[in-house]
């Protein structure tokens, strides 16, 4: 199998010769947290595969939610028709999402979210008078996707510089940096200082600009870098106060990963567009929805002959497989206190992090937000100087945990936990032991 897996894949954010010494694990089954590969080697999927893993592998209810609709229906063109699931879906998102949020747009994958949410802006201002605010801010290691839009509302060099030549011109604003704060700050009770910069931007370019959009309070793919929820507090109000809508995209964030339903609760604000994707299948298909107020949805209701209709769509838009499986997701949260008893795993989990991990010479930060936790590794803790980033140190450590049956893929030196949301105290302590091995037999302390 792993023979015929590099004859004919290419898989993806992978260097293809990294396999000729780490070759593809072919995963025959898996059952809560654990992946089972096909010489019965197990592996606790502590990253929740791709952070989309929300309740376990195979989940029974999920299970039986997917089967019980494929005998009814498994797809059926979203113009014009629908079904059940989608409809009580929606109504279901309507329930947890921020208040304004009242419109549900089905897409099919969290970069359609993303590119869904653009053209809605842009579109939006067009065909309301005001054509020249076609640009889009963003924040500095921002992470939105792969498709050309949402890589141009990204700043991660390791995604999107190459590309640079085939995308749009926006505007980035310096992001928080908790860690490595300018103003000698902490978030845990610092006044958001870093936010001149997104004010500087504003009052330079809100005149051209259509949206901002965020990943809320945690940035995944910079290394998850955690800010304060009063930064998105001030950032929407800044952006009523230049007519600049606000897009969150709660893709990696959102259905309980940060400790509550969406990061947004956090703030206690309400964006113009909701990006969801990821844990809202639990998941299991690709699928994702982008979320508007009645504002923007109402800008786009006139006659045919108008042209103002959204003439975007995706093949497998509000598929009712995935649907089924969203459904069960929320059934879940509803009948089994996941949020509650997730939350309380998650204090005992950062004082066992940082009893296990907080010592070591190499070890900046330890950062955490709901059951995130994110270890920084760095040369010096003292002086914060990253590691020699062409030793690949996290690369190391990652496939040394493998040895030890922890699928621990870093983010650069930041080695992270995002488990899935019922994952058991014992299954964290073993996916603890297994890490602090491997970081040990790489920079033995």
């Amino acid at each position: 199998m792993e023979e015929l897996d590099l004859k004919y894949i290419w898989h993806p954010c992978s260097q293809m010769k990294d396999y000729e010494t780490l070759p593809p694990m072919v995963i025959d089954h898996g059952e809560g947290p654990w992946l089972y590969d096909i010489h019965g080697k197990r592996y606790l999927d502590i990253v929740s595969s791709w952070w989309a893993n929300l309740l376990g592998h195979c989940n029974p209810d999920i299970n039986a939610a997917i089967k019980d609709q494929v005998d009814s229906l498994e797809h059926v063109i979203f113009a014009n028709f629908s079904h059940r699931p989608a409809i009580e879906l929606a109504e279901q998102l309507a329930k947890i999402t921020p208040p304004a949020i009242r419109k549900f747009h089905f897409n099919d994958n969290g970069s359609s979210a993303v590119e869904c949410a653009l053209k809605m802006c842009f579109q939006f201002y067009l065909q309301g008078g005001k054509p020249e605010k076609k640009r889009f801010m963003c924040l500095t290691e921002g992470y939105h996707g792969e498709t050309i839009g949402a890589l141009s509302v990204g700043s991660m060099d390791l995604y999107a510089k190459m590309y640079q030549p085939m995308m749009m011109d926006n505007i980035h604003v310096e992001a928080p940096d908790c860690y490595r704060c300018p103003y000698g700050k902490c978030r845990e009770n610092c006044q958001c200082e870093c936010f001149e910069h997104a004010e500087k931007a504003f009052a330079a370019h809100a005149q051209e600009t259509a949206a901002m959009i965020v990943e809320p309070l945690l940035q995944g793919s910079a290394g998850m870098r955690i800010y304060p929820p009063l930064y998105l507090k001030k950032l929407r109000a800044l952006c009523d106060r230049y007519d600049v809508k606000l897009i969150c995209d709660e893709i990696a964030t959102g259905f309980g990963r940060t400790g509550k339903m969406f990061a947004c609760d956090y703030a206690e604000i309400s964006p113009d567009i909701m990006c969801i994707s990821k844990g809202l299948t639990g998941g299991y298909l690709p699928m994702s929805v982008t979320c508007v107020t009645e504002e923007i949805y109402d800008a786009f209701y006139a006659d045919f002959s108008e042209g103002r209709a959204f003439m975007h769509s995706h093949t497998y838009a509000g598929n009712p497989l995935g649907c089924a499986a969203a459904l069960a997701v929320q059934k879940i949260f509803r009948e089994q206190h996941i949020l509650e008893t997730a939350n309380q795993n998650a204090v005992w989990l950062t004082k066992e992090m940082a009893a296990a991990f907080g010592s070591h010479p190499n070890v900046g930060e330890i950062r955490h937000i709901g059951l995130i936790q994110a270890i920084e590794l760095v040369k010096d803790p003292a002086t914060k100087e990253p590691l020699d980033a062409s030793k690949r140190t996290g690369y190391a450590i990652y496939k040394k945990a493998l040895e030890y049956g922890l699928v621990l893929r870093p983010l650069g030196d930041v080695l992270y936990f995002n488990p899935p949301l019922n994952i058991t105290k014992d299954e964290l302590s073993q996916a603890i032991e297994m890490a602090k091995k491997a970081i040990g037999d790489i920079l033995p302390a």
